[in-house]
């Protein structure tokens, strides 16, 4: 892989990385207010069904998941176990891409019910 490819990389991690701080805060505070509330986890399945922002945060944070984990998982592989080449890479690629799809289901489930 170039150069410029290793760079785009780190940045695509880097990136996804600020995304994943973000969201994570944001689903521990509703789940922690949401609790204290005394809200139960079904109630709380009820207020986020059907929830285009909810679903669209979510999506977010599954997206941000499927760049950021395939690619530390890609640098822990080239380095632990000296793994290099185009089988690194698709793997890598069909890690995130799996990640994607079985996020994106999981959000589809709770919004459409």
């Amino acid at each position: 892989m170039t150069g410029r490819a290793e760079a785009l990389l780190w940045l695509a991690q880097r990136a996804s990385a600020a995304v994943l701080g973000f969201c994570v805060l944001v689903h521990l505070a509703t789940i922690v207010l949401a609790v204290q509330g005394g809200l139960s986890a079904a109630e709380i399945l009820a207020r986020t069904q059907a929830s285009l922002a909810w679903a669209a945060f979510y999506a977010v944070f599954v997206l941000a998941v499927a760049v950021h984990a395939p690619i530390g998982l890609r640098t822990i592989a080239r380095e632990w176990l000296g793994w290099r080449g185009r089988s690194l890479e698709l793997t890598t690629l069909a890690a995130g891409i799996a990640l994607a799809i079985l996020g994106w289901r999981a959000v589809a489930g709770v919004v459409l019910g």
